[in-house]
Formats: C-alpha cells, structure tokens, sequence
C-alpha cells in the first residue's frame, strides 16, 4: 500500500512510467530496501494474479527468489519507502540530475564521446570505439582509474554509467563528473 502512495506523487518513481507504459511483470530487488538487505519483489497485473491464484499449488506462479517476503527486508523495504515520501527523494531528484547533467556537460561536447543520455540520476556515455586501446580492457581500466579518483562508476563494454548516491551534493557531484573525465583522460592517454 505505501508503494502505491510513493507512486502518485507527480514525479515518476519507476522508468517505465518515463516511457509510458506499463508492464504485465515488474521485478524489483534490494534497490526497494534502500540496499540494506536482499529482496525480490514481483508485481504483477491484477489478471495475471488472479490466472496463477489458486489452491494447488501446481496451478501457482512459482518463480520467485529465495529473499521474496523476507520480513526483515521488507520492513526495510517499506522504512526506505516512507523516507522517500516523507523526505520528497524524488522531487529532490529532479534538482540533482540537473547537477549531474552539468557535472558530465563536458562528455556532450567531447569528440570521443558519443550517445549521452540521461534518465533521472543514471547518466551514461559512449566512448567512440576507435579511441580505445583495447576494447576488452578498458573497462576494467576505466573502472581502476576511477578507483584511483575515488568514485565509483560502471562501465560495460565501451560504456560509463554513472548512477551516483541520491544524498550527493552539488560540490560533490561536480567533483564527480571531474574525477570521471580525470580517469577517462588516464585511460585514453
């Protein structure tokens, strides 16, 4: 019931709802219990539920993960539901993806870069496949060299995915997005 509380407030709480639409199956894990503890959670449409809500059991929807309804994370679960409603997380959001846009302003106007985009706190950015020394390593590299800068960030493939802390500071996420292009510049030298 919180969860549908969080849901109606005017900002979107899920991606999907960015692209308007809505999904038969949503799968949510430890990102709902603010990352304390393991959970699964499965949501589904009230037509799908009531297709597998039966008595025998060989008629149910048995795909779950072992951590779904595990009491102890669910309480935490709904504790970091009722801070993001009480403490408006997601409207402050708005606020700090506009600070990481301009914190990582300099990948939109780098030549290396290519496909910037940005929902909500995930930015990621493409580095143009001929810059790189060896394509199967930079990942790596890219990870340790920001290591060394002291932040965290995800790169896959050619790809840097930056998805920082929602409690971030404006100074902080500027220091962020210099200490990526910092690592990035270590990289591609």
């Amino acid at each position: 019931m919180k969860l549908l509380s969080v849901v109606a407030v005017q900002v979107n709480f899920f991606a999907c709802e960015h692209a308007g639409i809505w999904p038969d199956f949503l799968t949510l894990s430890k990102g709902i219990s603010g990352g304390y503890l393991p959970l699964s959670i499965c949501l589904t449409t009230d037509t799908i539920y009531r297709a597998f809500y039966q008595d025998q059991t060989k008629h149910g929807f048995l795909h779950s993960h072992s951590y779904t309804g595990n009491p102890l994370a669910c309480a935490a679960a709904l504790a970091c539901l009722e801070i993001f409603e009480t403490d408006n997380v997601l409207e402050k959001n708005i606020e700090r993806s506009k600070d990481l846009a301009n914190a990582f302003a300099w990948a939109k106007i780098d030549p290396r870069i290519e496909h910037w985009r940005q929902q909500g706190m995930i930015l990621a950015f493409d580095v143009r496949t001929g810059y790189l020394k060896n394509p199967n390593t930079f990942p790596r590299e890219m990870f340790s060299a920001s290591l060394q800068e002291g932040v965290l960030i995800r790169p896959i493939g050619n790809t840097i995915y930056v998805m920082p802390p929602y409690v971030l500071s404006t100074n902080e996420t500027i220091e962020l997005g210099q200490a990526v292009q910092r690592a990035l510049e270590q990289v591609l030298a």
